[in-house]
């Protein structure tokens, strides 16, 4: 009997190799190739183009009955998810170790089981009595939901097929469970890749909705192969930092929703708590103006929500190399906003040491923050602080050129709603603005004409 060869597939890009080596030659990403199962060989009388079930076409205005969505309990969860959960979807939550993914499932599915609903929860990590425990300690224990330990796909729809298809089917994690169709370890490619589609060929044919969970690698990526998240109907990550209170529930696909939508929560000591004002976290509340702060409007898919951004400059007295530190924000674009700041405006920031953080540990990648993000490094510079009642938007180009921004009426109209009267951004924006109640939009055109007029 011949061996059977060895194969291993690249998460990354899905590339086939023959042979393991650090570094996948298609997409150039290192430790990416993983071992699989030997490739199937088929011979010639497999052909596949007679001896299969005929399929049934449907036209697209055929009749068909509305879904109607299921809410989870949880407002914040609902809006991430584009209003609440969908018969029959399949849903992939990714986070990092102990951010609170299980604490969330585990007080949706209770919220969900309370009014009504069929609820089914595996864990393949956790013994039913450690799921108990958290349960208690969330005060769910009283939640009639059903709750097993199991790690086998085969035993995990054999059961629902005898019980019946439940309203709401979790699974944690998917890099837990196995199949016996499929040779390999759990958590391989193979396995993840045979075990996910099954349970979503079960959520699809009976209407449940099933919710997976997944590890994440040190880059934060899901493990296991990008294919699982083109599988399923809905990515979401649950983002955060253990030292900050705050949790963001990040919609990254929806096929029945808005992208990049949110929900925040903050986790507290009886499990996570949603927030309904997400700018009151990483507003720093203080009375007084200090320099070097500019407060940005930003937009997390349709939610407005205001930040803080810090910056603090150091003059350097010796001739050593000064240090950039970023936090919370593209060290790249720093380096590009303070080339600008330079060349374009004459300000010197190559003798001094630049630090620049956005408060509460959020983390900001819309380029609207360049012309907060200058605003702060400029007030630093001149040791003089921001009108406190005054937000900062508007994209920098390399020419200093302030251009327009999307959502300028949805980030101001919240703004307003916290008491800021006096908003400094895009020229062209400032007769929309005018109708939401600010007693001054000031348009500006250049950040040249802006420095020079502080001047």
């Amino acid at each position: 009997m011949a061996k059977p060869k060895r194969r291993y597939i690249c998460t990354e890009c899905g590339s086939v190799l023959t042979r393991w080596q650090g570094q996948c030659p298609d997409c150039s990403q290192w430790n990416t190739l993983v071992e699989d199962a030997p490739e199937t060989k088929f011979t010639a009388k497999h052909d596949l183009s007679s001896g299969g079930r005929a399929i049934a076409f449907e036209s697209l205005d055929a009749p068909t009955k509305p879904l109607a969505r299921r809410t989870t309990g949880l407002a914040e969860f609902d809006r991430a998810l584009g209003g609440g959960l969908v018969p029959g979807c399949a849903i992939l939550m990714g986070g990092e170790p102990g951010i609170g993914k299980s604490t969330l499932l585990l007080q949706a599915a209770a919220a969900i089981a309370k009014t009504g609903g069929d609820v089914v929860y595996v864990s393949g990590e956790e013994a039913t009595g450690q799921v108990r425990m958290r349960a208690g300690r969330l005060g769910l224990a009283d939640a009639p939901l059903k709750l097993a330990a199991a790690t086998s796909v085969r035993d995990i729809l054999t059961t629902l097929g005898k019980n019946g298809p439940p309203d709401l089917l979790v699974v944690d994690s998917i890099q837990t469970m196995h199949s016996d169709m499929i040779e390999g370890a759990p958590g391989t490619v193979s396995q993840v890749r045979a075990s996910a589609f099954e349970l979503i060929r079960y959520a699809k044919e009976s209407g449940t909705c099933l919710v997976l969970v997944g590890h994440v690698t040190k880059d934060g990526n899901i493990a296991g192969p990008r294919v699982l998240e083109h599988m399923v109907d809905t990515v979401m990550s649950f983002e955060g930092e253990r030292s900050h209170q705050y949790r963001i529930l990040r919609s990254l696909k929806n096929r029945f929703g808005a992208v990049d939508e949110i929900g925040v929560f903050a986790m507290e000591g009886q499990g996570l708590k949603e927030v309904s004002n997400p700018s009151s976290l990483f507003l720093s509340g203080r009375e007084e103006p200090i320099a070097g702060s500019a407060v940005f409007p930003a937009i997390e898919g349709t939610r407005p929500v205001l930040v803080e951004i810090q910056a603090l400059i150091v003059r350097l007295q010796s001739g050593a190399t000064p240090r950039r530190a970023v936090v919370g924000w593209d060290s790249g674009r720093l380096a590009m906003l303070l080339a600008v700041l330079e060349s374009r405006c004459g300000l010197s920031f190559s003798t001094a040491e630049v630090y620049l953080n956005v408060a509460g540990g959020y983390r900001l990648s819309d380029p609207a923050a360049d012309l907060a993000v200058a605003a702060a490094l400029i007030s630093a510079l001149a040791d003089k602080p921001l009108s406190a009642d005054t937000i900062w938007l508007g994209e920098v180009s390399l020419s200093g050129e302030v251009r327009p921004v999307a959502h300028g009426a949805l980030r101001l109209r919240e703004a307003a709603k916290l008491g800021f009267t006096h908003g400094c951004g895009p020229v062209n924006g400032g007769r929309e603005v005018k109708k939401l109640g600010y007693s001054d939009i000031g348009g500006v055109a250049s950040l040249v004409d802006r420095v020079m007029a502080s001047a």
